[in-house]
């Protein structure tokens, strides 16, 4: 009876220890990535997105939805959606363009400049936390990898999107 006692603990010992797949530990990252985004940026509220967004916005002269859903990668409506709440934040001024009336420009307000502004620290911090188990040499390889991941599915995903008419 001992003796298969130990063998099953040992078996959950194994299991416990067994290698996750990349979309699991990729999507606990992300988890992990959120709580300490969360607890950094405090009073502020913004998300990860909100943010991400307030910076692409802030690379590009009035940039349109479409061209915030290429430059971040987040889908339309999940963009559309995170852009309606940062016009009702008073952080982004959103007006119609002038070529075409269906088509928004955005840009930053002075309060989501400063936005930005206090929020970047946050950002810093939570790639260090985050980082920090990985050596120097490690930490480049990790964020090359990301990238190259990301670069390939994203190539791979305009080249199977359908043309635009």
């Amino acid at each position: 009876m001992y003796l298969e006692a130990v063998r099953n603990q040992m078996d959950k010992d194994q299991k416990r220890h067994m290698p996750s797949s990349a979309l699991h530990l990729l999507h606990r990252a992300g988890q992990i990535a959120d709580e300490l985004f969360t607890l950094k940026i405090g009073a502020s509220e913004l998300t990860p997105r909100q943010f991400e967004v307030l910076r692409a916005i802030s690379l590009v002269d009035e940039p349109s939805q479409t061209v915030l859903v290429d430059m971040t990668g987040i889908d339309r409506s999940t963009l559309a959606d995170i852009v309606r709440r940062l016009v009702d934040r008073g952080l982004v001024i959103r007006k119609r363009t002038r070529h075409d009336a269906r088509m928004y420009a955005l840009r930053l307000s002075d309060k989501g400049e400063a936005a930005i502004r206090a929020a970047q620290p946050a950002v810093e911090q939570t790639d260090e936390t985050l980082l920090a188990p990985l050596q120097q040499r490690e930490r480049e390889a990790f964020l090359k990898g990301l990238e190259r991941v990301v670069e390939e599915f994203t190539r791979e995903n305009e080249q199977m999107a359908p043309p635009v008419q």
